[in-house]
């Protein structure tokens, strides 16, 4: 006879928002399910897959290595070429010491949101922000504290927007993205380097969100380690690099977080996956192929930039570098989740909703990826011309 348990609730830890983006793309799929067109822009995802001399690593060691653990911060291989990469791309003295690898970007933001910061640390975001940010911060239980950005500054946190939150209630970190989610819009270097030293100046943790480095399409993106070693520094094979599936991301790291993150990594998921990691390490010398799709990113951007407005999508981010267009579509809907509900169900369209990155200001927002081929975003500004012209 089996035992019969009450009711037993779920964690209040548990109770983070949903990501929206995700459940867009569940409900694009049910849609393709039924036979029916759907155009994806609402996930973050290149359409192409990892560049061949990844894709032939990760064969020759399926073939012929032992598929094993690594240790926790990865194999000296992948760290030694990550090190080079930022002598190569930046100019930057970064000691493979310093890094650690991990299974994408997203173990990179819990690794160093546990390592830096005790239970009701106070981190500052930007509004709007990548949703996965706060909801990890209140699970770990943390504060997430918005910080709305401002057309008058480009759409990023200044130092003087930084100063005047800590002055209200202390924060003990930040997180900047540049090229930022869902906007792509990036830090001028001189705001880069006020923000750095506002952080020193009050003692904040700043953790630098560069996953989107190496599509850029205005200005250059800079490091956050060019302005400050005692940055945290998180990245990604994700997105440069189509490798999303493969779950490989990277942390460097201040000293003192070293082992910090070792001990936390061994424990949480003792290493990012081999062979990911093997094929990684050619990632960084297939730049011919990769900036070849950057090209066909900029083609489908130059598209929208010059199509959503003349649909009627106004207020648009400056789309500085990732494969996102962040517009006001408040001509057509101050509901932003029904509205991408109903571009889903008329054009099949999916696109993700403000309320995901900004939940006090995103009602009339929707960013639109263009992260893939031509003839989706050709086959999209048709039908939501036709659909809201």
């Amino acid at each position: 006879m089996k035992t019969i348990f009450p009711q037993l609730a779920a964690s209040v830890r548990s109770a983070v928002d949903p990501f929206l983006a995700m459940d867009v793309m569940v409900a694009a799929e049910a849609r393709a399910q039924e036979g029916k067109q759907v155009l994806h822009m609402e996930v973050g995802e290149p359409g192409h897959q990892a560049p061949q001399i990844v894709r032939e690593a990760a064969k020759a060691a399926i073939d012929h290595d032992r598929i094993s653990y690594t240790p926790a911060l990865g194999l000296l291989s992948l760290r030694e070429r990550i090190s080079a990469h930022y002598q190569e791309t930046y100019g930057a003295e970064v000691s493979r010491e310093q890094i650690a690898i991990t299974t994408g970007s997203s173990a990179g933001f819990i690794l160093s949101f546990l390592s830096a910061f005790d239970i009701g640390a106070r981190v500052g975001l930007a509004a709007p922000g990548y949703p996965a940010y706060r909801n990890v911060l209140k699970a770990l239980g943390l504060v997430a504290v918005s910080i709305p950005v401002k057309a008058e500054n480009r759409y990023v946190i200044t130092a003087d927007d930084l100063q005047a939150v800590h002055d209200l209630e202390p924060l003990d970190g930040v997180l900047i993205a540049s090229p930022a989610n869902p906007s792509g819009t990036m830090l001028l270097p001189d705001a880069f380097a006020g923000l750095i030293e506002c952080c020193a100046r009050n003692q904040i943790r700043f953790i630098s969100d560069e996953i989107y480095h190496g599509i850029v399409y205005e200005g250059t993106a800079r490091t956050a380690l060019s302005h400050s070693s005692q940055s945290i520094i998180i990245n990604s094979f994700s997105k440069y690099y189509c490798m999303t599936g493969w779950r490989i991301g990277w942390m460097v790291l201040p000293e003192d977080l070293v082992r910090p993150v070792e001990r936390l990594a061994q424990s949480l998921y003792i290493s990012a996956p081999y062979i990911s990691q093997i094929a990684a390490v050619k990632a960084f010398d297939a730049v011919g192929e990769l900036d070849a799709i950057c090209l066909q990113y900029a083609a489908n951007r130059a598209k929208l930039l010059k199509a959503l407005p003349a649909i009627g999508f106004e207020g648009m981010h400056p789309a500085d570098g990732a494969f996102y267009i962040y517009a006001d579509a408040g001509r057509f809907t101050n509901d932003a989740l029904g509205f991408s509900k109903s571009l889903l169900d008329n054009t099949g369209v999916a696109a993700t909703p403000g309320v995901d990155f900004d939940p006090d200001h995103g009602q009339t927002m929707m960013r639109f990826s263009f992260a893939g081929d031509a003839t989706t975003i050709d086959k999209a500004i048709d039908a939501m011309g036709r659909w809201l012209g």
